[in-house]
């Protein structure tokens, strides 16, 4: 199933990032320009994994057993869409240094029999 139902967590993000930058900055009254950013970046970094992820999550190839054979993605080798094998968890890391876990389809080409994580 398609997962759009994250407005609202995204909404506390970001509002934890203005508070969090207000309380950093009252805590911090004489810092620079360089370490102001630097907290700023380290927040907006950890809001970036969630929206990242979430968004990745929302594609509709997050889940090949749910997808028309057709509408599947093909394996690069021999054009053969692939075929679920089940669900794989993938940790990645972001610019910005977080993890990123993306539980998704693992495909498998049926005539190649080679094994993908697709991509989307």
């Amino acid at each position: 199933m398609l997962r759009t139902d994250f407005d609202q967590q995204w909404q506390a993000l970001a509002a934890e990032v203005l508070t969090g930058m207000k309380e950093w900055r009252i805590q911090h009254p004489q810092a620079t320009l360089r370490e102001i950013e630097a907290a700023l970046d380290e927040r907006l970094a950890r809001m970036r994994a969630w929206m990242l992820q979430d968004t990745a999550l929302a594609s509709e190839i997050a889940d090949l057993s749910q997808l028309a054979r057709e509408a599947r993605p093909v394996c690069p080798d021999c054009g053969t869409p692939l075929g679920p094998r089940g669900k794989s968890e993938r940790h990645l890391q972001t610019h910005g240094g977080q993890e990123v876990v993306l539980e998704r389809s693992y495909g498998v080409c049926p005539t190649c029999q080679a094994g993908f994580f697709p991509p989307g």
